[in-house]
């Protein structure tokens, strides 16, 4: 069955689309703070801009990141292995495209490799790829299962996300503790429920 990946929208994809310039983002935030009632000239606030800006390049740098290129590079000679491949706790920094906030917590990505393997820290880095870019934890969790299964045709692909949000932690209903855990199973691990019930506990560490 073929799988279409999810693709989100992305600055470029439409022409009449642009990246606002260094100075257009530094100009948001200063009315940011002023909406939120402070001052963007008092000695405290005067280069908060230049942070928030610095720091929603690197929270954000996934939408300047290559899952293809990361996936390209595979290893076929795996003499025979046909069992699951797993990376536990991943660490998951995300923002959720419903209000910017973060969410934070770990990734259990695996796949049945089929002739082909890649390299393990390769999974590693479209976790991190995805997360560095808005979405639900769910889009999230569909994103990095659809990308394995595209790019490597595996025997079948496993994602578990676990974290905690903090728009719910933070504001809202205020409930601390409380963390959404997501699961998206393909091939294999989706018709065979002894395998998803082994990749479930070694997740879990049982």
């Amino acid at each position: 069955m073929s799988v279409t990946p999810v693709k989100p929208v992305l600055i470029g994809d439409n022409d009449e689309s642009r990246r606002p310039s260094r100075e257009e983002a530094l100009k948001a935030v200063r009315t940011l703070l002023a909406w939120a009632g402070d001052d963007p000239d008092r000695p405290g606030l005067i280069d908060t801009p230049k942070r928030v800006v610095d720091a929603y390049g690197e929270w954000f740098d996934g939408y300047d990141a290559d899952v293809e290129k990361e996936l390209s590079r595979t290893f076929e000679d795996v003499q025979g292995y046909d069992d699951m491949v797993l990376l536990r706790d991943i660490e998951v920094e995300s923002h959720c495209e419903h209000h910017m906030a973060p969410f934070l917590g770990k990734a259990y990505v695996a796949y049945i490799p089929n002739e082909k393997v890649v390299g393990i820290s390769k999974l590693a880095r479209v976790v991190e790829i995805f997360s560095r870019r808005l979405q639900t934890q769910e889009t999230l969790t569909q994103l990095i299962a659809d990308a394995i299964e595209s790019h490597l045709q595996p025997a079948g692909v496993a994602v578990l996300i676990d974290a905690e949000h903090q728009c719910m932690t933070t504001r809202g209903v205020h409930h601390r503790h409380v963390s959404t855990i997501t699961t998206r199973f393909t091939g294999d691990f989706k018709s065979d429920s002894a395998l998803k019930d082994r990749f479930l506990k070694l997740a879990q560490g049982r």
